[in-house]
């Protein structure tokens, strides 16, 4: 590798011959600042945040060692039947082994990608260095005005997206709307905050988080229906085919697409994917207006030792932990 690499041997590393190809990647990845703290950011300051989420696969010893190896987490328990990994000693994944399972379905409703948010944007370009020097393909590279992000998939095909936020109040908001586009990440400019000719990214800050989960999901009204009527988040951009949705004016927490997806049927739970995930809820009084909301709404709910667990339209189990 030459000693100051540029753009294009970063993205030819990554499996990207051009930025065009990138943010076309882009595109299909998702449709539509800067931190200075070292800690979670404000995605996880509202009042209902993502937690962690869990997946169903078929080798979690080859999957856990990419979210290890390429996204920085830890191990932090691993059984004959799990391995959970973290950031911090926080928990975000967890893979339940599955080694008979059939794949889900790419058309099927399910999981579209797990979102990484990095504490800082200097965070994510020492990824992005990181990943380039160890040739991980990536599928997408954009610009979302709220963001910048970078796409790839884990070894079972489970979409990631690896990101960081601009600063809150640079994010442009009209009728409740905040305006996510997708355009040219630069990554020159990313890059220049690190020192691109070796990588200092030996694990996940201790600040990463999910940041959102985007689904796939056979209809995005009645998407929209359950995790804004139901779960209680904020409709924040809707576009062709697309709803996203927040708590406490982040962004996004959900992005709920049916580009592949569209008219699909309840979810087979004996295939791979995405188990469930958690919502974390702030105070004993929130978790039980989500439980009279679903309760009266007649939605089947289990209750755990630390909250209640219900599932949406296609039976994707969403949890709602008490933090």
């Amino acid at each position: 590798m030459t000693a100051d690499p540029t753009r294009r041997a970063l993205l030819k590393l990554a499996g990207a011959s051009s930025m065009m190809m990138a943010a076309v990647a882009a595109v299909r990845a998702e449709g539509g600042g800067e931190s200075t703290a070292a800690g979670p950011t404000f995605a996880s300051w509202t009042p209902i945040r993502i937690g962690m989420m869990t997946l169903r696969v078929n080798d979690p010893d080859k999957v856990s060692a990419f979210y290890r190896d390429v996204i920085g987490l830890s191990v932090l328990q691993r059984t004959e039947t799990i391995v959970r990994l973290g950031a911090g000693g926080v928990p975000l994944v967890e893979l339940e082994a599955r080694p008979d399972a059939s794949r889900e379905s790419p058309r099927a409703a399910g999981l579209f990608h797990t979102a990484f948010l990095m504490p800082t944007r200097k965070d994510l370009a020492r990824w992005l260095v990181h990943v380039a020097r160890n040739r991980t393909p990536l599928t997408g590279f954009a610009d979302h005005n709220v963001s910048e992000a970078v796409y790839l998939d884990d070894p079972e095909g489970n979409g990631v997206e690896v990101y960081a936020d601009r600063a809150p109040e640079l994010w442009q908001w009209r009728d409740g709307s905040v305006k996510m586009g997708t355009e040219q990440l630069d990554v020159d400019d990313l890059v220049a905050l690190t020192d691109t000719r070796s990588s200092n990214y030996a694990a996940a800050p201790d600040g990463l988080r999910i940041g959102h989960v985007h689904l796939k999901v056979g209809d995005v009204g009645q998407a929209s229906g359950f995790y804004a009527g139901l779960i209680g988040l904020n409709p924040t951009r809707m576009i062709d085919r697309a709803a996203f949705l927040s708590s406490g004016r982040y962004h996004h927490h959900i992005g709920a697409n049916s580009w592949r997806s569209a008219g699909a049927g309840r979810r087979d739970e004996s295939t791979t994917g995405l188990s469930w995930f958690s919502f974390e809820v702030k105070s004993d009084d929130g978790l039980a207006r989500h439980e009279e909301r679903l309760c009266q709404a007649g939605a089947a709910l289990t209750v755990l030792s630390n909250g209640l667990e219900t599932a949406d339209p296609w039976g994707t189990k969403v949890r709602l932990i008490r933090v």
